[in-house]
């Protein structure tokens, strides 16, 4: 008989188990990891509610994580029992046309663990040992669970490829902190988030934010930035909310000939009223992205392991497998909590 493990299944949704279930077998091409954290991330939700990946259920959902690996395929290379690691989660086939032109995320057979199959809400979980990335020492595995969003939010920068001393303006204070200590670390001047979060602008401003906006007490948050930004508008708006009013926004808010950086996903049938009159008068462009791939998490662990990132101010706390759904339910009613994390290896919350 297999050894069992003990997992958060998706069943359908809005039914989460915690259950029992087969250990993965691994190939020669694989790894085994024992899972130490998986952070919560908006997909989850979309997840555990069918809005997304919902003909995948039931599965087992959890993508930013890290662990230790406990075994080993035959073809895997320079990794061995007892490594550090987290994963890349995109994996496609490496050879149609996309594959070879470095765009595996454009891959028809594109699959993200734990989105399109089983993830890391689990004791365990397979890895193709070509996507482990071992963790440096100095990183917690808190830290090495942060290198997923951090790679998403790398690859928007790099998409965007904001000049130094170029205003940028993010819409969101999620994950949208990353994205202005992202902007400030490439030298654009001045950076400006905007939410609806005061403990979450707050926490922006500490990390590198040089004006924060409260869309509670500004409500013409297009002027505001015209203000700081001598009135012209933002040369670079970060969309990092996935709504179709804050699109809507960021197309007012960035300046003629100015670039919007499409980041947060919306609704599969959502779509926003442009005029083209004002892209063509205006030469307004737009970049897009979707995931952190390939050299975005070997940037990631480097801004993190020399604290070029510091992540830590926007962690709130870690609970157990059993308490998985109660967090993702906290998460949407909660203001105060920015990240949390999930670990199968506690048994009650740790606060950060």
């Amino acid at each position: 008989m297999s050894a069992m493990m003990k997992a958060a299944v998706i069943e359908k949704p809005g039914v989460l188990t915690i259950k029992n279930i087969q250990v993965p077998e691994i190939s020669d091409n694989e790894v085994l990891i024992k899972v130490k954290v998986t952070g919560i991330c908006g997909t989850d939700w979309s997840i555990f509610t069918g809005k997304y990946s919902a003909d995948k259920l039931p599965m087992v959902a959890g993508h930013e994580f890290s662990g230790v690996i406990v075994k080993t395929g035959k073809n895997a290379q320079n990794l061995q029992a007892d490594d550090r690691v987290t994963a890349d989660i995109n994996m496609s086939c490496g050879i149609c046309f996309y594959c070879r032109r470095g765009s595996k995320l454009m891959c028809k057979d594109f699959t993200q663990l734990g989105i399109h199959t089983n993830g890391s809400y689990a004791e365990y979980v397979k890895v193709p040992w070509e996507q482990v990335h071992k963790l440096p020492e100095n990183l917690s595995f808190e830290e090495g669970a942060f290198i997923e969003p951090l790679s998403c939010v790398v690859h928007s920068a790099k998409a965007m490829q904001a000049d130094l001393g170029s205003s940028v303006a993010v819409i969101g204070c999620g994950l949208g902190i990353l994205h202005g200590a992202l902007a400030k670390l490439r030298g654009a001047a001045p950076v400006i988030v905007i939410g609806d979060n005061e403990m979450r602008l707050n926490v922006a401003k500490e990390m590198g934010a040089d004006y924060i906006i409260n869309t509670n007490e500004v409500k013409d948050t297009v002027s505001e930035v015209r203000k700081l930004t001598e009135g012209r508008g933002a040369d670079y708006v970060v969309e990092a909310v996935g709504s179709v009013a804050t699109y809507e926004k960021a197309f007012e808010m960035v300046r003629p000939g100015g670039t919007v950086a499409a980041f947060g996903i919306t609704g599969e049938e959502e779509t926003i009223k442009i005029r083209p009159f004002d892209l063509v008068l205006g030469e307004k462009k737009v970049v897009s992205s979707c995931a952190g791939v390939g050299n975005d998490w070997n940037e990631s662990i480097k801004l993190l392991e020399y604290g070029r990132i510091k992540p830590k101010k926007m962690f709130s706390m870690e609970v157990p497998l059993e308490e998985l759904q109660a967090a993702l339910e906290q998460l949407r009613t909660d203001s105060k909590l920015i990240k949390v994390f999930v670990s199968p290896e506690i048994s009650k919350r740790v606060i950060f």
